[in-house]
């Protein structure tokens, strides 16, 4: 105020003094406000974190309530099921209560025909007793019956091992057999050999050396035209003449050859392959066997004993050429030594 007076008194005015003062006021009121804005805010969030705690225990409460109340159920539910349990075995209970009274009361109403019953019974008994012992009996005879019948099977048991025994024994003595056969059958076939290759020597000797005539493996074989003319079945004086030598020489061999040696000499008729079809032989099938059968009716003239003698045709099928210009000499007659 003084500086005012003097302000005053020197005629000037100074606004700023003032202004300092206003702002002064002014900057004390802002800071006295924002402190009770603080503690104000303080105050706040202490009663916010309070009632946050609170709802956090009320919440806990309530789940805990919860389970109680679901607990709580579910022992209601279980007492009321064990209830129903209980009731359903009273009624039962009861159920079988009332039927065993009602067999009490059968029972008393039976129980006079049970003696009756009992008497029936007792006589059944000592039937079934009386049964009994004949059936004992027929045990025992049916045991007697089946230790002879063991008896009889180990008998036959023995029978059978013995008769196996001889099977054996026989079974040996046939494969003995056997191979004494086998050899006996090997020699009889290396005689007849011989008394072929003797007889076929003889034969060769008697007939000569003639290129119509020849062996050919365990055959003697002749040119058909030795014995026939083309296209017959009818021998030829010159056919009869060589057959005449070969019925001697098989003469002088019938004496050599053992009797126990069944032996045949197979006359085999053969032809070309040209067909023939006359009134006398329709084919060469009849022409082949049709000769081979005058050689036999003819060595059978000569006393050659016709149970030694076969004559069999085989016509243009079994050929000693195939091709070639000397397809004639497949027309022969063939003799062969063999056993029946």
């Amino acid at each position: 105020m003084a500086y005012a007076a003097r302000g005053r008194r020197r005629g000037t005015q100074d606004y700023w003094p003032g202004f300092v003062d206003v702002l002064s006021t002014l900057l004390l009121v802002v800071i006295f406000l924002m402190s009770l804005f603080m503690v104000a805010q303080y105050i706040a969030s202490q009663e916010s974190t309070g009632k946050d705690a609170a709802l956090a225990r009320l919440n806990q409460q309530i789940s805990s309530l919860t389970e109680l109340l679901a607990l709580e159920r579910s022992k209601s539910k279980s007492s009321a099921d064990e209830i129903a349990s209980l009731q359903a075995s009273l009624s039962a209970a009861l159920d079988e209560q009332a039927r065993l009274k009602g067999l009490l009361s059968d029972a008393g109403a039976e129980g006079q025909s049970a003696e009756s019953r009992l008497s029936t019974l007792a006589g059944e008994l000592d039937d079934q007793k009386k049964i009994s012992s004949d059936a004992l009996a027929q045990v025992e005879l049916l045991n007697q019956q089946i230790a002879a019948l063991r008896r009889q099977i180990a008998a036959l048991e023995d029978a059978l091992d013995a008769s196996e025994n001889r099977d054996r024994e026989s079974q040996t003595r046939i494969a003995d057999l056997g191979q004494r056969l086998n050899v006996a059958l090997a020699r009889r076939v290396q005689e007849l050999s011989r008394f072929r290759s003797d007889f076929f020597g003889e034969l060769r000797r008697i007939l000569g050396d003639r290129d119509d005539i020849r062996i050919v493996g365990d055959r003697f074989v002749f040119q058909a035209e030795v014995f026939f003319d083309s296209g017959s079945a009818e021998i030829s004086p010159d056919g009869q003449a060589q057959l005449d030598k070969l019925a001697d020489a098989l003469l002088q061999l019938s004496k050599k050859i053992p009797s126990d040696i069944n032996w045949v000499l197979r006359v085999d008729g053969h032809t070309d392959n040209r067909p023939i079809s006359t009134s006398t032989f329709a084919s060469n099938w009849e022409l082949s066997s049709g000769r081979a059968i005058s050689v036999v009716k003819y060595l059978i003239t000569k006393d050659v004993q016709p149970k030694r003698l076969v004559a069999a045709g085989f016509g243009e099928y079994q050929p000693l050429e195939d091709t070639g210009a000397d397809l004639g000499r497949n027309r022969r007659i063939e003799l062969k030594l063999t056993e029946r």
